[in-house]
């Protein structure tokens, strides 16, 4: 009997998925060759899709056979196999590979790993922005869950049932991680954070605090100790955004050019690994700042000569700060360094709800004094007309007008909330704005938006565009993804549990700019979507045996109907380790995802394999691919 999983929790004895009708007709005995001869036949063939075969080239019809957890063959009517999967209609892609989550708990304790795998992810880095789980000492167990619940809105009472600590330096948690089973391959970096409080002790937690010569020698050794383990490369974050659950900030935010050149000179000395930061750059009004950074960025790449990416994003108070960085990144490729620049597909935005990590009415005195009630009853309260108008009016004076807070004002921008939709839309329109829809119902915003906020039992969540959608549409987005030095990712996927929901972001590139503006200027071919989606990012951090739908690469495939392809609302499930609560995000469109030949999910269900492993270092590519 198969399992299933519905998030993390196992489901026994599910009934047989209808989709497994498709998957086993082939179950018949083998064919027989004019001679008498029994055929070879393959494990597993996808027939009759279109095939995209990650190359950046158009889609062409065919089918894909694979043996023995790899593609043998791509073609027209292929020979005979064991198993068949229909895919008349439908893409056929290499399986999407992620270069930035936030799994390095989740991987520890679920072998699901959604949200990505409902939107075929098959490949996921972790360790990014420099925050991680190793290495460690026992006593600092609890600095770490802190700082990942602060930067990542990961419950930190789920981190500490969930996180097992079988491991204390580096190579250890990569044999921890290493012996569970999942449903899909991931990899890490080496995270600064971490390893300066290891090192350091509590001066690595204080932004302020230089390493001494000792102390830097010993953390360049053990950056030598992951790579050497297996560690994607190494990460680091300065930005301010990023603070503890307690609000203190990261101790990597101003180490200096000398702490991380020593880092990156051991990447260099060994020939392997990437370097991923997030820098406020992106998001300062101060231009020496900008530039200080950019130019930590340059020498980093240049000095290194290893691959280097760097988050950017279009932010709304310097809305044209992204030209800066793209165009440095650029400069920097034509001289023959690799630096990519990650970007999002589309607008990266908070979402607020009742049940959500805050609403727009969670600072108001008369909500507070509900928030504690369970989601049912709360809404009842809140139904009440005197209540209604308590909270309503209250928000009014908290957000608008000369009584204002300045922190709070931004919960009260109507005009760049949008009620979430089914199947959602990214692709925002700004007449359906919180106040352009309370203008023609007749009511002020703020009683338009409590209102909104008690559909679906209180479940109805609103969605504030905060990177991205600074001009009010996604030209900048566009931009972005026209260059030369972009590369997906931003999704986050795994943080972020309460108010943001972006795993999906592979989903809605594909069906924004591959299918709903394909009659216009701003489509971006199929083909070249999807290389963005596997080969780009994979070749990336050095993993050139998937994302390419050719003979010898790992057979990480998705299935997909492009026509029905859609992301549902993101709901609150509460199936995280002690109860803590996330927020999961659906898809349809998907028929199946296959991960080293095994079919993972058929129709956005778990079909119970298992064939995820800890992907160590760079993989060299198929000796048929050299």
């Amino acid at each position: 009997m198969l399992r299933f999983r519905e998030g993390s929790r196992l489901r026994r004895d599910a009934p047989a998925h209808p989709f497994l009708g498709v998957l086993h007709r082939a179950r018949s005995p083998p064919p027989i060759d004019p001679a008498g001869k029994v055929v070879t036949m393959h494990d597993l063939v996808i027939r009759d899709g279109q095939i995209v075969d990650g190359s950046g080239a158009a889609p062409f019809a065919g089918d894909v056979a694979i043996d023995g957890g790899v593609v043998v063959e791509v073609g027209r009517r292929l020979g005979a196999a064991r198993r068949e999967i229909d895919a008349e209609g439908a893409l056929v892609t290499p399986g999407f590979v992620d270069p930035h989550t936030h799994f390095d708990g989740q991987a520890t304790w679920d072998p699901v790993l959604a949200p990505s795998v409902h939107h075929g992810v098959t490949s996921a880095v972790m360790g990014n922005c420099g925050v991680g789980f190793a290495p460690v000492d026992p006593d600092r167990h609890d600095w770490l869950i802190e700082m990942m619940e602060g930067v990542e809105d990961i419950p930190g009472t789920a981190l500490a049932e969930g996180l097992t600590w079988d491991w204390h330096s580096f190579p250890e948690f990569l044999d921890a991680l290493d012996r569970r089973q999942r449903t899909i391959d991931v990899g890490t970096h080496v995270p600064h954070a971490p390893l300066r409080a290891f090192v350091m002790g509590e001066r690595g937690a204080d932004p302020d605090a230089v390493p001494t010569a000792s102390e830097l020698d010993r953390m360049a050794a053990l950056v030598g100790e992951g790579i050497d383990a297996g560690a994607v490369g190494v990460s680091t974050s300065r930005t301010e955004l990023h603070r503890t659950s307690s609000g203190a900030q990261l101790g990597t935010l101003r180490a200096l050019d000398s702490e991380l050149l020593a880092l990156a000179a051991v990447l260099k000395a060994r020939g392997t690994g990437v370097i991923q930061l997030l820098s406020d750059c992106y998001r300062t009004d101060d231009e020496e700042l900008a530039r200080r950074e950019l130019d930590l960025i340059e020498v980093l790449a240049t000095e290194s000569g290893r691959p280097l990416s760097f988050s950017v994003q279009q932010f709304r108070e310097v809305p044209e700060r992204w030209r800066d960085l793209i165009g440095r990144a650029e400069a920097l490729c034509s001289r023959g360094f690799d630096v990519k620049a990650q970007v999002a597909p589309r607008p990266i935005g908070v979402l607020f709800g009742l049940d959500a990590t805050t609403n727009p009415f969670s600072p108001c005195r008369p909500y507070a004094r509900l928030a504690g009630l369970p989601l049912a009853a709360r809404v009842d309260a809140m139904r009440d007309p005197e209540v209604r108008h308590s909270i309503v009016e209250s928000h009014v004076t908290l957000t608008s007008g000369p009584d204002a807070f300045p922190g709070l004002r931004t919960l009260g921008r109507y005009d760049e909330m949008y009620v979430l939709g089914d199947p959602v839309e990214y692709d925002l329109d700004p007449a359906s704005t919180i106040s352009s829809l309370a203008g023609r119902a007749g009511q002020r915003p703020a009683e338009y938006l409590y209102d909104a906020l008690l559909r679906d039992g209180g479940r109805q969540l609103i969605y504030r565009p905060v990177f991205n959608f600074a001009h009010r549409d996604l030209t900048a987005v566009r931009e972005m993804l026209a260059s030369p030095v972009a590369m997906f990712g931003l999704s986050d996927a795994g943080a972020h549990c309460g108010s943001i929901c972006d795993a999906s972001m592979t989903t809605s590139y594909l069906s924004i700019w591959g299918r709903d503006r394909a009659s216009s200027d701003s489509a971006i071919p199929v083909g070249r979507i999807v290389h963005e989606l596997t080969a780009r990012p994979a070749r990336h951090v050095g993993w050139r045996d998937r994302g390419v739908l050719a003979p010898g690469y790992l057979a990480d495939v998705n299935v997909i109907d492009l026509d029905a392809l859609a992301c549902h609302p993101p709901r609150i499930v509460p199936d995280l380790p002690a109860g803590g609560r996330r927020l999961l995000q659906s898809a349809t469109g998907f028929r199946c995802t296959v991960k080293s030949g095994s079919v993972i999910f058929a129709s956005g269900e778990h079909t119970g394999e298992l064939p995820g492993r800890l992907v160590r270092g760079e993989r060299p590519a198929p000796v048929t691919a050299r």
